[in-house]
């Protein structure tokens, strides 16, 4: 089952899945806000909860997600299901724009991420937390060759 979540600003999309998910809910709840959400904006915003294990209930149903993907600026799940989380993981680079997982703990910062600017302070600290840590260069004073150490200077 798909219920629309109200209460955010008209280019965010929020969806609350419970249950099994058909073609009918995303015919009949899901695609109807996208397409009126994308009538005001050229880019919209898509929060999903899923509290189901299970969300779809055949892969037919799942399709209808994958069918048509609007032109997203940022995705926000939040879910507790662990193979949800490492799906979305895997297919990122099939997302377009940004995306972010949380867990049902953080649903709120969830929905300040979805609802910031990249510019603001929600929007920033949320991506700086989810990038890898860099991994620094070591410094390079001396290479060894096959006539002994040399410097790198």
């Amino acid at each position: 089952m798909i219920e629309i979540i109200e209460g955010f600003p008209n280019n965010i999309v929020g969806i609350a899945v419970t249950g099994r998910v058909t073609k009918k809910d995303c015919y009949d709840v899901l695609m109807p806000a996208v397409e009126e959400s994308l009538k005001r904006h050229d880019n919209i915003r898509l929060y999903y909860e899923l509290n189901s294990r299970f969300p779809g209930a055949a892969w037919d149903d799942l399709s209808v997600g994958i069918e048509y993907v609007p032109p997203c600026e940022r995705v926000a799940i939040v879910t507790d299901v662990g193979w949800i989380r490492y799906t979305v993981k895997a297919l990122r680079f099939l997302i377009p724009g940004e995306i972010q997982v949380f867990a049902t703990v953080r649903a709120s910062e969830g929905r300040a991420w979805i609802a910031a600017t990249p510019e603001s302070p929600a929007g920033a600290e949320a991506s700086r937390r989810r990038l890898p840590r860099s991994r620094r260069p070591r410094p390079r004073t001396a290479m060894r060759s096959s006539r002994g150490w040399r410097g790198t200077g």
